[in-house]
């Protein structure tokens, strides 16, 4: 299998994030792309190639410039202003309540900050989200990482993977959030309607809903969104992934949400992740953008299911025998000891190939 890694996510590499105000070890750092690449080197039958540079257009296809600009700019932006920290996260975001009784109008007319601090509240969701010296970089690998990855399908390819990171399922067109700064799996979608003409689905396993994602197609019915997530009520984002959430317009039915009971198990999560794979069956297309998190694993440190390797073989398997092309891109999981075996497991069930072995 094909594999699509670049070292520049190394420059996002954040000590700490803050969680209900308390600054903590971050979570989304370097060594969990060092596991899985190590997993998948000592496995020996997976060919890790570099990206290909495809340049901001197919970025800008999917999100909004201003949010672009901010990220090449925020972190000069923070040197310049003499902020002091590692990293720069807001602590103002402009939620519905500071307009409560205030005209439409006037709220789309309120300017974007000039202040860092400021901007990232206003192009954020959330703050433990760090932005650190070298995050733009990364970003742009991912998203490029993403886009070779749909380039070797639409080359042949019946599967391959993109070791994107940073993740990208929760950035939305207009703001980055929850370790996410471009929607990797929404542009490489993207990307393959503007070639093909044909619609495409995204499967997105994280444990997390993929907010960013959801909202990106809303509208659209080209691309069609299913997600297997927990309960939203009790996980972030909090706000998004409920059952009751279809699309709207043109997208209305092209979305599908089916959060998961606490602690949902193999079993459970394979039988809903069956209802996920016909919903897609259901509509023309031949390619599936899988979000690959394995934060659903039962040992994941921010994660609440309970999901085994085993569990991740046979997932791949059955996502593998739905027929169609694959373009799989790293998201979650954060259980670094486990996670490139995880990796290894799911790649081999998508491979038809056993869970240990040949």
């Amino acid at each position: 299998m094909q594999v699509v890694h670049s070292e520049r996510h190394r420059a996002h590499a954040p000590a700490v994030e803050t969680y209900l105000g308390v600054p903590l070890p971050a979570n989304e750092v370097p060594a969990r792309a060092d596991a899985i690449l190590a997993a998948l080197h000592e496995d020996g039958r997976f060919a890790v190639r570099e990206p290909t540079e495809h340049g901001l257009a197919p970025i800008h296809a999917v999100h909004d410039p201003g949010l672009v600009t901010f990220l090449e700019q925020a972190w000069a932006d923070a040197v310049r202003e003499g902020i002091d920290r590692d990293f720069l996260v807001a602590d103002t975001y402009p939620t519905r309540g500071l307009f409560q009784g205030m005209s439409e109008a006037l709220v789309a007319a309120r300017p974007e900050p000039t202040a860092a601090g400021g901007r990232a509240g206003w192009w954020g969701l959330d703050s433990s989200n760090p932005i650190v010296e070298g995050t733009y970089d990364a970003a742009r690998a991912a998203a490029d990482v993403a886009l070779t990855t749909a380039d070797l399908v639409l080359g042949g390819e019946t599967v391959a993977y993109g070791l994107c990171r940073p993740p990208g399922h929760h950035a939305a067109e207009s703001m980055a959030g929850g370790y996410c700064f471009f929607n990797n799996a929404a542009i490489a979608a993207q990307a393959i309607v503007n070639r093909t003409g044909e619609p495409v689905a995204i499967l997105d396993v994280d444990v997390h809903h993929g907010n960013g994602t959801q909202q990106i197609f809303w509208r659209r019915e080209d691309v069609r969104y299913v997600s297997l997530h927990s309960d939203p009520r009790r996980l972030y984002p909090f706000y998004l992934g409920h059952a009751d959430e279809i699309g709207e317009g043109p997208g209305r039915g092209a979305n599908l949400n089916l959060p998961q009971p606490l602690r949902a198990a193999d079993a459970t999560y394979l039988a809903d992740l069956d209802r996920a794979i016909d919903w897609i069956a259901s509509a023309p297309g031949e390619i599936v953008v899988v979000s690959l998190g394995f934060d659903t694993y039962e040992k994941d440190p921010i994660g609440d299911l309970a999901l085994t390797t085993a569990g991740y073989h046979e997932m791949g398997r059955r996502v593998a025998a739905l027929g169609r092309s694959l373009v799989v891109l790293q998201e979650g999981g954060y259980h670094v000891g486990d996670l490139g075996r995880n990796a290894v497991a799911w790649l081999r069930g998508a491979s038809g190939r056993p869970a240990a072995g040949a």
